[in-house]
């Protein structure tokens, strides 16, 4: 459960990218337009707490993980882990807080190196940081394999001779080489099958509850999040949406796209609207977000004042905020 200190304290994270121009802005000499992926995002993350990120695609979850390790370097904000800052971390320092939050992709067989070894690739981290010190790489991948529940006979093997599950087991234990104290999940079971889904999800719960690492978990599937995470934060075309935990969100959603989304949910959260579409049309460009609540052009609680007014906070619950004037 959290403590009473963040280990990971986001607040106001932007970014945004380039668009392309065409013909005529090129002629006017405009500006690219620009992609927005992040807005002012904060939150915060407990030592030993599981945190879910749901949302469509293009929502900017993946973004905002890149962010917090600085594969992508964030426009605004801050990032804090701990007492350290890291936006303004470089080199040892900054390799040093990478070491200790661990990035974990959506499909294990494209961020494993084809050519390396499941030793190899596993004991790549450790080396890399220097954590073997006089232990063989061996001895140490077979602690790993055994900790995410694989024979250690497969250390030889190569990616492609693995299954997915083993595979993604694989990416895990690399990604525990440097003994994290956060875990980012970044669609880490939506390449699974179910049945593979379950297994890994409960690997998972397992890891946090005997190694105490942190879990930022990030899925479209909010049944996933809902397995392993204490409270969940939803987010559309960049920003956050609503806030809160994991049982008190499922069962009282106070934000219209919240709603949405577990209704979208096969078998799951029926409600007196359920003559509605979950969901109505395609989310808007991020080139061009709509002006106050940026959901209104699919909603259909949408009134004036969701054009005119940029919905602020409203608190619904202990730890359960939402974003919209009509919560």
């Amino acid at each position: 459960m959290p403590t009473d200190e963040p280990l990971l304290t986001v607040a106001g994270l932007a970014k945004s990218y380039p668009g392309r121009r065409d013909v005529v802005d090129v002629l006017r000499h405009r500006r690219p337009p620009r992609l927005v992926a992040l807005d002012g995002v904060s939150l915060e993350l407990g030592a030993r707490e599981a945190v879910g990120i749901v949302g469509e695609s293009g929502s900017g979850k993946s973004t905002l993980a890149k962010c917090l390790v600085r594969l992508v370097e964030p426009d605004g904000g801050t990032i804090r882990f701990g007492s350290r800052d890291v936006r303004a971390a470089r080199g040892t320092e900054l390799a040093g807080l990478r070491r200790r939050m661990q990035l974990i992709y959506q499909d294990p067989y494209s961020s494993l190196n084809p050519l390396m070894s499941v030793e190899q690739a596993v004991s790549e981290p450790a080396v890399v940081h220097g954590l073997l010190a006089g232990r063989s790489a061996n001895e140490r991948v077979a602690e790993l394999l055994d900790l995410v529940g694989l024979p250690a006979e497969i250390a030889s093997r190569r990616p492609h001779q693995l299954s997915g599950g083993q595979r993604q087991r694989v990416a895990i234990a690399r990604a525990m080489a440097t003994s994290p104290r956060l875990l980012l999940a970044d669609e880490a079971v939506s390449a699974l099958d179910v049945s593979v889904q379950a297994q890994v999800l409960e690997l998972f719960e397992r890891l946090r509850a005997e190694q105490g690492v942190a879990m930022l978990f990030i899925a479209h599937q909010l049944a996933v999040v809902a397995q392993v995470c204490d409270r969940i934060v939803v987010m559309y075309l960049g920003r956050i949406v609503e806030s809160g935990p994991t049982r008190e969100v499922f069962r009282n959603p106070a934000h219209p796209y919240t709603e949405a989304l577990l209704r979208s949910q096969p078998g799951r959260h029926r409600r007196s609207r359920d003559t509605e579409p979950a969901l109505r049309g395609e989310p808007p460009s991020p080139m061009d977000i709509p002006s106050g609540c940026r959901f209104r052009t699919r909603c259909p609680m949408a009134r004036e004042i969701c054009a005119q007014v940029d919905p602020a906070p409203s608190v619904v619950g202990t730890g359960h905020t939402s974003w919209c004037h009509f919560t």
